[in-house]
């Protein structure tokens, strides 16, 4: 079997939460963090969808970031960092970066983390800048703010990191890939400790005005906590969200020597590709089964070790049941015993960062030996056959195995198998 490859750190900026911590009490007390939008470009633009899931702490109130950083970085880079820092603090590393950690080499620490759509805010703000005040009106750090790459380009740059930086842009299966991105930079000696995760900051007109006119979003602007309803019948559609979460990825050896807390194994990662549609699922589920099945196999887990998913589940009409579809076929009769929960059903969809704040989840889970809710689930579509969690659910002690999945435009499908520890 390959080396070990363990988690040490989270962090999470998110709907629910300024913290990894606070995020995930939350999840399991059900909380909601979808509110209606109030800014003015709501009736400037005459926006049909008006609810959102925006980050429950402003970065202003966060300790993790500087008010000239701020200047210099799009929101998404700013709730990077943010997580990326508390991810670092609670693995325990003594200084703020790797060239003045004792237990860390520098060129032996990387950064993978993923994005759908980078720092669209400082694009289009500066396309208006310009068509209003004219090209000497550009701030000078437009292109690195701007830039999908600008979020993990900071992180390298703030932590030291000169194993690699790489950035992952597979629309909502971006952040889940960036963690098969980490454990492949573990596993091939690469690196000895990763930084990992994902982050998104979306919610802009032309991006609500986009994903609506698609069909895509919830309509429920007259009761937002209600209206990410995954597996329900009278689910319309998923709810924009934004934040930020990030993992810290060690090999065993490396963790052991420096005397690391361990939350879980990464045991292994799975990506296909459906080349069936550029927005919609292959309903026959078979390449989202195909990536459980290569996670399953890259950590050499049997099926009816899994107790636990956390499902991409958007609360789409198209979307939930083709992963339902996918479960039973990798997992079998065996998914009847699995307890799944649907998160986006709290914290809204944070494309390209879901499956990163899914994976810090996935992990508290097996931690704490308890499955978070998923709300808003008040009639189930008789079409979806799975054991939902509508309530908080302990967990069963012993080794277990839980999946967190991600599935986005294009086709891209990426999974994650943690396992529990001692």
């Amino acid at each position: 079997m390959s080396q070990k490859v363990v988690v040490t750190g989270l962090g999470a900026f998110s709907p629910i939460g300024g913290t990894a911590t606070e995020t995930w009490e939350n999840a399991v007390k059900g909380v909601s963090g979808i509110k209606a939008i109030t800014d003015d470009w709501v009736s400037q633009y005459d926006l049909p969808v008006y609810i959102a899931g925006r980050v429950a702490q402003s970065v202003e109130d966060s300790e993790f970031i500087s008010k000239v950083e701020t200047k210099r970085l799009d929101p998404s880079g700013q709730f990077a960092v943010i997580s990326a820092r508390q991810a670092w603090q609670d693995a325990g590393f003594s200084a703020g970066d790797a060239e003045e950690a004792d237990e860390l080499d520098p060129e032996r620490l990387a950064v993978s983390f993923g994005t759908g759509i980078g720092g669209v805010w400082t694009l289009l703000d500066s396309w208006d800048t310009l068509r209003e005040r004219g090209p000497r009106r550009i701030l000078p750090m437009t292109v690195p703010m701007l830039m999908p790459n600008g979020s993990t380009a900071a992180i390298a740059l703030n932590h030291k990191a000169r194993a690699a930086a790489q950035t992952v842009v597979s629309a909502c299966a971006s952040s889940t890939e960036s963690l098969h991105v980490a454990l492949d930079l573990i596993r091939s000696g690469k690196a000895d400790v990763v930084i990992t995760g994902g982050t998104e900051s979306a919610i802009h007109p032309m991006t609500m005005a986009s994903f609506a006119k698609m069909q895509a979003l919830s309509k429920r602007n007259d009761d937002p906590e209600r209206a990410s309803r995954p597996y329900d019948v009278d689910r319309d559609g998923f709810v924009m969200g934004e934040g930020a979460a990030a993992l810290v990825l060690e090999s065993e050896e490396h963790a052991k020597a420096r005397g690391a807390r361990v939350y879980a194994e990464l045991a292994g990662t799975g990506v296909s590709s459906d080349a069936y549609h550029i927005t919609a699922n292959d309903p026959e589920g078979s390449g989202a089964a195909r990536s459980i099945d290569e996670a399953l196999k890259a950590g050499e887990i049997d099926p009816s070790s899994v107790v636990h998913v956390n499902a991409h589940a958007t609360s789409t009409p198209v979307g939930d049941p083709a992963e339902a579809t996918a479960l039973k076929v990798a997992l079998g009769s065996h998914t009847d015993q699995v307890a799944v929960s649907a998160t986006k059903s709290m914290t809204g969809h944070l494309l390209g960062a879901a499956g990163a704040l899914e994976a810090v989840m996935t992990v508290m889970a097996l931690k704490d030996r308890t499955a978070p809710a998923t709300i808003n689930l008040e009639n189930k579509d008789p079409d979806i056959d799975l054991d939902v969690v509508t309530e908080a659910r302990d967990l069963p002690s012993g080794e277990i195995v839980a999946l967190s999945t991600s599935f986005g435009f294009g086709g891209h499908n990426s999974v994650a198998a943690f396992r529990s520890v001692d």
